[in-house]
Parts: C-alpha cells; structure tokens; sequence
C-alpha cells in the first residue's frame, strides 16, 4: 500500500468491515468507516462517520465533506443488505433500496473521490459483490444488485486504468460471525452445521479471509490487475451447495 493513504471502508463497524479496517490500520493507513453506527473500538488513524447509505442526499453530502477533509486513495464498499423474498414477493421498495445501498452509493464515494486519485495518478477501489451474483434462491433484490457490482466494476476499471487506478470486485460468501450471515442462519444451529458441511473446504469462512482478499487488490503492487472478481467462497461458486 502507498503512504501516506486514507481508505474509505462502508459497513466498517463491524463483521468483514470491521475486519477489513484493522487489516488497513495495520498496514498504516488512516481508515474513515462508514456505517449506520460507530465501531465499538477505536485507533488512534481511525475515523467513524455514521451514515445511513440509503439516503442519496446524506451519501452526497458526506462523501463531498470526506473528499474535501481527506485525500482518499483507497475506497472499499462493504456495505451490505440481504432483503430476502421468494421471487412472487419481492417488493419494489427493496430493489430500489439495494440499488440505492450497493450501487447508488458506491458511485457517489468514488465520484466524490475521483479528483484526488486522477491527481495522485493512483487509487484502489475494491467492492464487495457476492457469491450470489452467480445466483441464489430468495435473493431476487440482492443477487441483482451485487451482479451489478460486477459490471459497473469491469466499466469502472477500463475508464480509470489510465489514471493509475484499479477497481476489482471481491464476492464472498457463508462467511461466519457476521450480522448478515446470522440473519437467516442461526449460530451453532444444525444449518449452520451443514452450510459448513456442503462447502468444499468443509468450513465457513471468517471476516479475515475476505479482509486478506481485499489487501491484495489494494495494495500499491497491485497495479496491473483490475476489473477482476475474486470468489472468497471456499468453492462454493463451482457448484450449488445446500441451502
């Protein structure tokens, strides 16, 4: 990673976020989370912003305050939301609210960030997409958003390359101790059991295995890959396993 450098993480208070920000706090970076609360630690280059990233004006405003305050040279949208429904009972409020979460607000952060980076001539952008842009059963509203990460990262990467600035996409998944994956799967319960059981590495992954994925597209030797998707699945993506 270049120095001096800020890194902008959203969902940063906690699960893969959380562990996203310690792993650039360890690197030296100064870290600005975004989040609807403040992470329940602190470090001395660690800045909370609270921020709901479903309200487009509050986004705007606070990533125009975060590009005039900081020097942003790496931003990674964590930020997530499940809003799960059979097909039959998807809901037009949830779509335009995962549109808004997973592809409105991204574009605001680097767009506000942009100048800083294109004058730099340097700039990391990893978003996290999902296992499930490959597809999954009641996740009409998510899947569509998080295959949309994908594209707009591949578009994103062939405009920004010149300019020294990559954008590559990290898609996790039934990755343990976070709020999203406990939502639908109880911890220590019999299914969570056998999520762990039908993943080919036979465990579910932990919040460090992405963080350490997402190290690798942000770090300054990382110039000559972009546009890429990285599965942290434990090979899930190669097959269907059980629900």
């Amino acid at each position: 990673m270049s120095a001096p450098s800020v890194a902008l993480v959203t969902g940063g208070s906690g699960g893969i976020g959380a562990a996203i920000c310690r792993h650039l706090l360890e690197l030296g970076a100064e870290v600005v989370s975004l989040a609807r609360t403040a992470p329940a630690w602190q470090h001395p280059r660690l800045h909370a912003v609270t921020l709901d990233l479903m309200d487009p004006e509050a986004t705007a405003r606070t990533a125009a305050e975060l590009a005039a305050r900081f020097r942003i040279s790496h931003i990674v949208h964590n930020a997530g939301a499940l809003r799960p429904d059979p097909v039959e009972e998807v809901k037009l409020q949830d779509l335009n609210a995962l549109v808004q979460l997973h592809l409105a607000s991204p574009l605001l952060l680097v767009q506000a960030a942009l100048p800083a980076m294109k004058s730099a001539g340097f700039g990391r952008i990893v978003l996290l997409s999902s296992r499930a842009a490959l597809g999954w059963r009641n996740r009409s509203a998510y899947s569509a958003t998080k295959a949309g990460l994908i594209g707009m990262a591949r578009t994103w990467a062939l405009e920004l390359a010149p300019h020294g600035i990559t954008v590559n996409v990290v898609a996790p998944a039934r990755i343990a101790d976070t709020a999203m994956f406990h939502e639908t799967v109880p911890p220590g319960s019999e299914r969570e059991a056998r999520l762990a059981a039908s993943i080919p590495v036979r465990r579910l992954g932990q919040p460090d295995d992405v963080a350490r994925a997402v190290m690798f597209f942000a770090a300054a030797q990382a110039g000559f890959i972009t546009g890429q998707t990285l599965y942290v699945c434990g090979g899930s993506s190669l097959g269907s396993p059980l629900l």
